[in-house]
């Protein structure tokens, strides 16, 4: 346990945020044809499956 205090200590001085990078943010891209295609492809087939499943479990 004496050997773990100063190794946390050393750890916290490491670890201090002076290292960091500064952060970038991201800039926001425009969306494209193809990923709003793939967006609304996969929105009908998420409302499709909710119908199928709401007829199975009306039938119950």
């Amino acid at each position: 346990m004496r050997n773990l205090a100063p190794l946390a200590g050393l750890t916290c001085l490491i670890a201090t945020s002076g290292f960091a990078d500064d952060f970038d943010r991201p800039i926001p891209q425009a969306q494209s044809a193809t990923a709003e295609f793939w967006f609304a492809l996969g929105s009908i087939a998420l409302i499709a499956a909710l119908v199928v499943v709401q007829r199975l479990v009306a039938r119950s």
